[in-house]
């Protein structure tokens, strides 16, 4: 263990890939570099994803082209916990109706379920994930399977998808259309429930795992659920004025820019007379207006400390004159 450095402080590092990894095709800078010396250090890396369209054995081609090392079984998708929660609710070679990619399917049929195409088939549960492909065909027999009494799983509830252009639709809309037509809503087994973190910890068994995700509505919530350190980074969904108004169940044990701060010594917030301090960074609340009074307003430092300032204000951030510089993109 290395003290004062994330990393060293938990026994199991566990990382959410798109927006923390990679986007799309391409790795995020510093992650595959930090990921394996945290791997080299003797600390398992395991990947929590709640993209579920693609098998295990893709996702790790895809981490070995990076220059990553994982395996298959390193790969905790949304789909494995989807197939779990429906175990616990259907007899083996039940049939299941599947809207979602190749890994969604591999992971029902491995499952013991049989898989069927259409509402005529009388599916006992529907399992719906994210792929490119999905129609509104699959949309619709979904409906009519759920109408007709079938059990409804979703892998995950995500509004967006990082990709290499911009976000782009999640799983959330394509869950949002059907729950529209069915009038009900689904059981999710991805984050932020917490049942897709039992997954990994019933794998690895670790006595102080750490999270690692890039949004807080999915993979702090559901760190935080389920008990787990958590991680903000900020090269994905979530930006430095979504952790400044952060939920308390949303807020993330840890806040850092980019991954390789992991390896770095990471500096904690501490209270002084009017605020908060961190690293050469002050933040003090005066009246209602946050200001840093030391340091650069755009470093990790002075959002650490400006977020205890008003985690701390007992107001809303919305009844506080925030310094503008806190937030807003580097030039």
């Amino acid at each position: 263990m290395v003290a004062n450095k994330i990393w060293g402080e938990h026994d199991l590092l566990l990382a959410d890939l798109d927006g923390v990894v990679y986007e799309g095709t391409v790795a995020i800078k510093n992650a595959v570099e930090t990921l394996n010396t945290v791997a080299a250090n003797g600390i398992p890396v395991g990947y929590v994803t709640n993209n579920s369209s693609r098998k295990p054995e893709t996702i790790v081609q895809q981490l070995l082209d990076l220059g990553l090392q994982a395996k298959p079984e390193d790969i905790i998708s949304s789909g494995q916990t989807a197939v779990e929660l429906l175990q616990t609710k259907l007899s083996p070679g039940a049939k299941v109706l599947v809207v979602g990619g190749d890994g969604l399917r591999a992971r029902v049929l491995s499952g013991g379920f049989e898989i069927v195409l259409s509402s005529d088939d009388n599916p006992a549960a529907v399992v719906q994930g994210f792929a490119p492909d999905v129609s509104w065909k699959d949309l619709a027999e979904a409906s009519y399977s759920i109408q007709n009494g079938a059990i409804w799983v979703a892998t995950n509830n995500d509004w967006t998808l990082p990709q290499e252009k911009g976000l782009a639709p999640g799983n959330g809309t394509l869950v949002g259309a059907v729950h529209t037509a069915v009038g009900q809503l689904p059981i999710v087994a991805g984050k932020p429930e917490p049942a897709i973190f039992q997954t990994a910890l019933n794998l690895y068994k670790p006595e102080s795992p750490v999270f690692v995700g890039d949004r807080m509505d999915t993979d702090i919530l559901g760190a935080n659920r389920a008990g787990i350190k958590s991680v903000l980074v900020l090269t994905g969904v979530s930006t430095r004025k979504d952790v400044l108004a952060a939920k308390p169940e949303e807020r993330p044990t840890y806040i850092i820019a980019s991954l390789d701060e992991l390896l770095e010594k990471y500096q904690e917030p501490k209270q002084t007379k009017r605020g908060w301090s961190c690293g050469k960074a002050s933040v003090e609340l005066l009246g209602d207006k946050v200001l840093v009074t030391e340091g650069n307003p755009q470093s990790i430092e002075a959002l650490r400390a400006a977020c205890m300032v008003i985690w701390n204000s007992g107001k809303h951030i919305h009844f506080l004159n925030v310094q503008s510089e806190l937030y807003e993109k580097k030039a």
